[in-house]
This record gives C-alpha cells, structure tokens and sequence, in this order.
C-alpha cells in the first residue's frame, strides 16, 4: 500500500476549507516525563495530591444539597421562573464548582471575548473536545449539555447534571437521537427562555492537534451559535484524555500533581448562519469549524468519531498510531463503501467481496478498472483511494489489498477473521499455503504502512523450513505469541505503537498525506462514549 509522490493532492477539500495534514494522530497521547519532573511528581504524590483530591471530593459533596433543592418541582418541559431561593443556589454552586477547580490547580480562568446571551446564541459551540476538564466553561456558565440518560443516575454528580437543565440521550430509545434534535431545536427557537446549550461537535475527545469533522447536530436547528474555543497552554500535558494513552485516574493524578493548570476560553464573534446554511448543516458546520480552527491556528482533519474505532482496536494487529488506514476508513466512507457493511451482514459481504477479489488473482487494476470494480464513477475522491494500493507506481493494484484493507476498516477489533479472509484470498488452490512475499502484503495492508519486515516472523513460523505457510500454521503460532506483531514486527521493543517499517511521514508510503448527538465527557462517565 503505497502513496505515490506524484499523487493527486488538493490543498482544498470539498468545501473549499484548507486541508493542512495533521502531524499526530488526533486520537493517540503519550506522556514522556523528564527524570526531574518524575521526581516533582513524585514528590506531590505524597504531599500536594492527596489534600487537592480530598478538598475536590469534599467541595462536590457540599455542592449536592444546592443542586437537589434547586432541582426539586422542576419540569423537564418548561422553564419555571426564577425563584430567589433558586437564584442563591445557581451563585453557591458557581462558587463551589468554582472553588474546585481552585484545588484541582485551575488557579485563575482566563476568559476572552464576550459571550452572547442566550437570546441572541442559544447554542454555544466549544473546541476542541480533549478531556473531561472541558466540564470548567459549562460550571462556569451553567449551560446546559447533552448527556446520555444514565449519567443522571450517578450518585451526587447525577444530581449535580440535572440541575443544569441537560439534553438527556437513551442509548435504549431506537428513536433517541431523533427526539434528541428535536429538543435540542425546541429550546434554540425558544428566544432565550432556556439557557444556552454547549456542544462539542467534534463528538470525542482528541489530542488537539487539530480540529476533526464536525457533527451536524448542533447546527440542525439553523440558528446562531458563537464558537468557543479552549486551550491549555501548559508546558506539561496532563489534561489530554484520548482513546489510546493515559486513562481517567492516571489523568486526574498528573493534573493535580502539576503547581498550576492554566486554561483559556475564548468567547468568538457571533456566527449566523446564511440560507444556503441553513438548508445544509453540513456546510454550517465546515464553516463554524474553519473559523474556530482560524482561532486556534490548528490544521482541519475529515477524520471523525467513526475513526476512533480504528485507533481504538485491541489484539494481536493493533492499527499504530501512523497508519493510513485511517485515510483509507475516511475516503472508503466518503464514497459510500462501507455501505451495507452493518452488523449482521458484514461477513457475508466481505466474504463475498473476498471471493470476487480471488477471481481476479493475477490482474492488477487500473482506476477504470477499480471504478468499474466498485460500480462508482472516476472522481478525485476515488483516484486518491485508487493511489493508497499503488505500491509500484505503476498506476495499477492489487484488489486484494483493498479488501483487507476494507475489512480491517469494517471490524476493527477481529484481527484474526481480517487475517483469515486475507489467507484465503492469497493461498495456493494446491496446498492452501501461502509465501513470505504473500505474508508480508497481507501484514503491511493490514497494518497500514509502507513496507513491513516479516523474514524473522515468517521463519518463526515455518519451523519445517519448507518455504512456505498454512492458515492453521499461522494460527498456531499466533496462539503461542499472541503478541506477535510488538514482538516480530516492531523496529524498536520499547515503542509498541511504531512498525519495523520503511520511513514514514504519514501512512503507506514517504509522500504527503492529505486526510481529511453530541456529548461532553464529564467526571464519572465512562471513558469517551460519546
């Protein structure tokens, strides 16, 4: 799987929005700590930690009681007006929120811009979505989230959710994200009777790298939003919670370890939206994300929260953090490829596509040929997916490698099923056995990466020395070494996410890389499931 260097590359997307390549994935933190700040970790562990956990705790508990008596009589259909017994519970808990953070190392908030009141932004859209102490703005303003059901059940912070009035989403309810919209635009043509809602339209937590799609969500109800942006500007970063790094505790650990944890909130200019908007929430949502990007001077990605499955992905072929499989996933979306590949059917297919891939064993494919392949017409968008499979430059690939590829994108998280198709797509009719050559296509594609050095594990393998390996053989020794990939594949034992591969920028090959219902993740929820 190979980007050739003289690939078509556009500077613009669809949309017309600059498309700068990300350096990192979005998806992946990690932490290097030097020798002296290991000590000063160290060293606040014992000292420091222990007093700002037990402070935090007890502030919580404090702020219980005004929550529940302020919550008592409320209806989840209309606002009541506001009594002055609720007025002093509202500026008790902005206080206490307010002084826990204090403890957490948040000494001072630094806030730019104006914020529009609710009557003129209903919704307020926040970026980027990178840790669950993005909570700090909504305790601050008391702005309403949208949260899944079963957060308001969590002892003490459920009663602490409810009293800012959340958009509440059941994972029960077939119907859950329609109704959910549904309110969502309910309250924003309310002329300012509810409060502002807060959205994070990225969907996930990220790294801030860079700005991922947005979800149309918040820009459905085609009403003005103000963009708000967030930063933490702090040398050492403990704040970033992603799916693939430090998890929740270790997170909340380093952070209240640290002497000081500087945030930003910057309020931008009102952003209304035009008819064409209007009619295409997407487009909406492309724009408000340039803007905020602008702000932030980030790149934009078209990665979204499907591609988190990717980066999320345990067993013995974890997708590393460099692979272009990511690509693959966000064009093969694009294109309507992964249609029909839903639970239930996605071995049927795949199988079939497999089977149809092994018909055509020894003809590589030219784009007409590819296009007619996969009944699309020749576009950029489909080129550029044609060119990630170009391993000689030659303009023509290897079907089979799209289909592995597709699998992998399809689930995930069933390395061994992907392996097995691959296996039978390759193997000799003869003896079921497949080559070195074969084994090192299938894992370089399944990896998503340039090159792949299998002779050690190939030889590993085949203790007859015969030349040549079995699916059964295969499984065996995986079963043995289930970690084969960090212990055959990886270039350096100590850095588990990088392949033994040739030199990467971004992905299959040295050249440039051009990739492309929303929740707040909160204190108590499980990790990232938004």
């Amino acid at each position: 799987m190979k980007l050739p260097n003289k690939q078509h590359h556009s500077s613009e997307n669809e949309d017309g929005s600059d498309l700068p390549p990300p350096f990192r994935n979005p998806f992946v933190h990690e932490l290097r700590f030097t020798p002296m700040e290991k000590i000063r970790i160290g060293v606040m562990t014992v000292t420091v930690f222990p007093v700002r956990l037990f402070f935090a705790v007890l502030l919580m508990l404090l702020a219980w009681p005004f929550a529940f008596a302020a919550s008592l009589g409320r209806s989840e259909l209309a606002v009541e007006t506001e009594t002055w017994w609720r007025r002093i519970c509202d500026i008790a808990l902005r206080g206490i929120m307010r002084a826990m953070w204090f403890c957490g190392g948040f000494h001072w908030v630094t806030v730019k811009g104006e914020p529009a009141p609710p009557s003129q932004a209903p919704i307020l859209t926040l970026a980027p979505h990178s840790s669950y102490f993005d909570a700090i703005p909504v305790t601050m303003t008391m702005a309403s989230i949208v949260m899944k059901t079963e957060s308001k059940n969590i002892p003490v912070w459920g009663t602490l959710i409810k009293f800012i009035r959340p958009v509440f989403v059941s994972r029960s309810d077939q119907d859950s994200r329609k109704k959910t919209v549904e309110e969502i635009k309910r309250r924003a043509h309310a002329r300012g009777e509810w409060p502002q809602i807060m959205i994070f339209p990225e969907g996930t937590c990220t790294n801030r790298s860079c700005l991922i799609t947005f979800k149309p969500g918040a820009f459905i109800p085609a009403v003005p939003v103000q963009p708000v942006v967030l930063r933490y500007p702090n040398r050492m970063d403990t704040i970033t919670w992603t799916w693939q790094g430090p998890g929740a505790f270790e997170i909340l650990w380093l952070t209240l370890c640290q002497f000081h944890n500087p945030i930003e909130i910057e309020y931008l200019p009102l952003y209304t939206p035009s008819e064409e908007e209007k009619n295409n929430p997407a487009l909406f949502a492309n724009n408000v994300r340039s803007i905020m990007a602008k702000a932030l001077e980030l790149p934009i990605t078209d990665l979204s929260f499907d591609d988190c499955q990717l980066s999320l992905a345990k067993g013995p072929m974890r997708v590393p953090s460099n692979s272009s499989l990511l690509q693959f996933n966000r064009l093969a979306r694009r294109l309507g490829c992964l249609n029909g590949l839903r639970a239930g059917t996605t071995d049927t297919v795949l199988e079939q596509q497999a089977s149809k891939a092994r018909k055509l064993w020894g003809y590589r494919l030219g784009l007409g040929d590819f296009a007619h392949y996969l009944d699309l017409p020749v576009t950029d968008m489909l080129t550029e997916l044609h060119s990630l499979f170009n391993q000689h430059g030659d303009g023509q690939i290897d079907i089979r490698e799209y289909v592995i590829a597709l699998s992998v994108a399809c689930q995930p998280s069933k390395a061994m099923d992907t392996l097995r198709l691959a296996f039978g797509m390759y193997e000799a009719k003869e003896d079921r056995a497949i080559v070195e050559k074969d084994l090192a296509s299938i894992l370089r594609t399944a990896l998503g990466v340039a090159e792949v050095d299998v002779t050690e594990l190939f030889s590993a393998i085949d203790t007859l020395d015969a030349g040549k390996i079995t699916h059964d053989d295969f499984c065996r020794f995986v079963e043995q070494h289930p970690d084969f990939a960090q212990e055959y594949l990886l270039s350096s034992r100590t850095t588990p996410s990088t392949p033994h591969t040739a030199p990467l920028v971004n992905g299959f090959s040295v050249a440039n890389y051009d990739m492309e219902e929303q929740t707040c993740s909160l204190p108590g929820q499980k990790r990232k499931e938004d």
